[in-house]
This record gives C-alpha cells, sequence and structure tokens, in this order.
C-alpha cells in the first residue's frame, strides 16, 4: 500500500518526479564541494569521496544502509555546526531514533516544514535524506554569505563569419561562372567581342598612321567581294546570356505572372463552390450547436453546479489531508516514544523476573556465613591465647611478690 500511494505521488508531480532526486543531489555535492567538506569531513574521518548519485535510492545502484546512514548523520551534524547551531557529532553506538529527531528538530527550528516522519531517514538513502541535507547546506552557505550567480556568457561577433560566407558566395559564383565559360567555348568557337573592338582599334590605328593609302583604293571589286565572303562566317558575334541579367529575370517575373493567371481562373471555381459548401456546412453545424445547447442546458447547469460541488470538495479534502499529515507525523513520534518505553520497561522486567541476582546474593551470604564463623574461630582462638598469657603473667606476678615478701633467716652462731 505504501507504494501504492508513493508511486501516486510521483504521477500527480510528474513523470520526471523521478529523475528529480539525481538533480537534487548533484547540486547537494555541488553545495557540499563550495563548503570544503573533503577536508573537514571526508579527510577528518577518512573516508572516500561521495558519488554523484551517493544518496539516491534507486534498484540499478549499490547500497550500502549502515556506511550511508553515518555518513549522513556526521554530514548533518556537520552542517548544522556550519549554520551556527552547536550540534553533538553522533556515534555509531548511539540511538537512531534519538540521532534523527535530533536532526528533524534542528531543520525545524531554521524555519523548515518537516512534513515526514524520521523513519523515512533511517535507511540513509532517498529523496527525504537528499532534501534534508539540501537544506542544511542552504543554511550553511546562508551563514557564509554565499549565493550562486548566473554564468556571464561572453558575446559573441558574426561579423567575420558573415564575411566569410560573404566570400564563399562569391568564390562558388566566380566557380559558376568559369564552369559555364568553359561550357561556351566547347560548343562553339566564335570571335569575342571584345577581340573584335581590339581588332577594329588596332586596323583604326593603322589607318591613322597611313593616311595616304586611303585616298586612292587598289583593290579590285571581285576579289574585295570573295574576301567578304570568306570573312563573313568569322564575323559572326554572339554575346553570352547571363543568368544573372535583370532582363532575364524579369521576362521570367512575366512568365510566372501569365501562368499565375491563368491557373488563378481555373482554381478560383473551384474555391468558389469549396466557400460555399463550406459556408453551407456551417450553417447546418451552427444550428445544430444551437439545437444541442437547447437540449442540454439544464444538463450543463448541473454538471457546472457538481463541478464546483467537487472543488469545495477537493478543497475540504486538501485541509482535511493536511491535518492528518500531521496527526501522522505527531502518532509517528508517540509511536517511536512508546516504542523506548516499552523497551526500558522490557529490560527492566527482564532484569527483576531474573534470578540469576537472587543467586548470587545467597552465595554471598553463605560465603560471608563461613567466613564469619572462621572469624569467630580465630577470635576464640585469640582469645584464648590472651587468657593464658595474661593467667601466666598474673602467676609471674605472684610469685614475685611472694619472693620479696619471705623474711630473711636470723643469722646463727655459725654465720
Amino acid at each position: 500500500m505504501a507504494d501504492n500511494g508513493r508511486r501516486g505521488e510521483e504521477d500527480d508531480r510528474g513523470p520526471g518526479a523521478i529523475h528529480q532526486v539525481f538533480v537534487l543531489m548533484e547540486n547537494l555535492l555541488e553545495k557540499l564541494k563550495v563548503l570544503n567538506y573533503e577536508e573537514e569531513v571526508l579527510g577528518k574521518h577518512n573516508m572516500k569521496n561521495l558519488s554523484r548519485h551517493y544518496f539516491v535510492s534507486s534498484p540499478y545502484m549499490a547500497s550500502n544502509p549502515g556506511e550511508q546512514f553515518y555518513m549522513f548523520t556526521i554530514i548533518a551534524a556537520w552542517l548544522i555546526n556550519m549554520a551556527g547551531r552547536p550540534f553533538t557529532e553522533p556515534q555509531e553506538y548511539d540511538e537512531p531514533n534519538a540521532t534523527l529527531s535530533n536532526i528533524l528538530a534542528e531543520l525545524r527550528a531554521f524555519g523548515v516544514k518537516v512534513d515526514f516522519p524520521p523513519s523515512k531517514l533511517k535507511s540513509g538513502s532517498g529523496e527525504y535524506v537528499c532534501v534534508v541535507l539540501d537544506r542544511l547546506a542552504e543554511e550553511a552557505l546562508r551563514r557564509r554569505g554565499f549565493t550562486f550567480r548566473r554564468p556571464n556568457y561572453p558575446s559573441e561577433n558574426t561579423e567575420e563569419e558573415s564575411v566569410m560566407e560573404d566570400n564563399a558566395e562569391l568564390m562558388l559564383s566566380k566557380v559558376e561562372d568559369e564552369m559555364m565559360e568553359e561550357a561556351d567555348d566547347d560548343e562553339e568557337t566564335v570571335m569575342d567581342l571584345e577581340a573584335l573592338k581590339l581588332r577594329t582599334t588596332h586596323t583604326d590605328t593603322e589607318l591613322s598612321t597611313k593616311p595616304e593609302e586611303i585616298l586612292e583604293s587598289t583593290v579590285d571589286a571581285a576579289e574585295w567581294n570573295l574576301e567578304v565572303e570568306r570573312v563573313l562566317p568569322q564575323l559572326k558575334v554572339t554575346i553570352r546570356t547571363d543568368n544573372k541579367d535583370w532582363r532575364i529575370h524579369v521576362d521570367q517575373m512575366h512568365q510566372h505572372r501569365d501562368g499565375i493567371k491563368s491557373s488563378l481562373k481555373e482554381a478560383k471555381n473551384y474555391l468558389d463552390k469549396l466557400q460555399e459548401d463550406i459556408g453551407k456546412t456551417l450553417e447546418k453545424v451552427g444550428s445544430r450547436e444551437k439545437y444541442i445547447n437547447n437540449q442540454l442546458e439544464l444538463l450543463i447547469q448541473e454538471y457546472r453546479s457538481a463541478q464546483a460541488k467537487l472543488s469545495e470538495a477537493k478543497e475540504r479534502y486538501q485541509q482535511a489531508s493536511g491535518g492528518v499529515m500531521e496527526r501522522t507525523r505527531v502518532l509517528a513520534e508517540i509511536s517511536e516514544e512508546l516504542e523506548k518505553v516499552k523497551q526500558e520497561m522490557e529490560d527492566k522486567g527482564s532484569s527483576m523476573s531474573d534470578g540469576a541476582p537472587v543467586v548470587k546474593i545467597k552465595q554471598s551470604l553463605t560465603k560471608l556465613k563461613q567466613e564469619i564463623v572462621q572469624m569467630d574461630v580465630r577470635v576464640g582462638v585469640v582469645e584464648h591465647t590472651l587468657l593464658q598469657a595474661k593467667l601466666k603473667e598474673k602467676s609471674n606476678m605472684t610469685r614475685d611478690m611472694h619472693a620479696t615478701n619471705i623474711p630473711e633467716p636470723a643469722a646463727g652462731p655459725f654465720a
């Protein structure tokens, strides 16, 4: 059921929601690099660099929940400290639920709305892990006064490119002209107009240099006619047609205009008939539309009222779902606290029902009694020894007293 709900949320957000976490992780990695996490976190704990999609939960990527969770808590604690709030660095033996609750409490203190339970972060990967680290990284960057700016792209000069294109077009036109000239030369050999002008100028100069010979001709008329007939084919001048000449373009324009006029006369009749048919069809459609609107007016009003009620119901549902989510979060926190209390009660109950401490106490009492008996025996021996010593000392003292009180014998005659 949880997977179906999650798929429903992704469908509501769009088809790109699945890949949004990859973009979020890449942005997070860039922010961590700006904060110099390689030296301050990885170097301190002797860890390897994070990959581009380290905290992304995907079936196509290898995952290590224990390592990822520890890395998440270490980086989160470091970011909270960088953001200006003291936070104790978590250890491996700390309670995971308590650590996650503390991290989310610090995140709420920064003014970030948290609408998911701490259990979403236990895996050490996923969208919620990336979101928490990204928000903490933003707070750390804001504390440092760092902001990302848009890149300034240099302006590109297109003048050189346009000049090169123009040169290329000129070269192409020259090549085309040369090819056309070669084709014309191969088809027929004619006398060029420029060569004819040069020849005429040359003959003019010769005539100008010899004006006396022109005054009187000595050439026979029959021979002159034969020479003219012989040279006449060579005097033919052909002007090459240029495709770039404006006269050719004008002729083509006139031809196209005549073709358009002739085609327009035929197409106009068909277009007029088509316009008439379309007008009649539009009139029929309009009349039928009015009839359908009149027939369905009541249903349309009912549909509009039902749609308005649906929108109101959706608004109420959104408000209620927001309250349900908040209560679900509170219930999750209370459930976690209840689990902690149950665990403590189980530990205490197991310690109370366990008879091992009682057995140890009994054994200790037995051992203590034995030691007391041994101590009593030793005390009795010491008392007996002391009594004998006292009696012996008393007997010695009485003996010494008697020895001192005995009278000395009288001196006899034989003394």
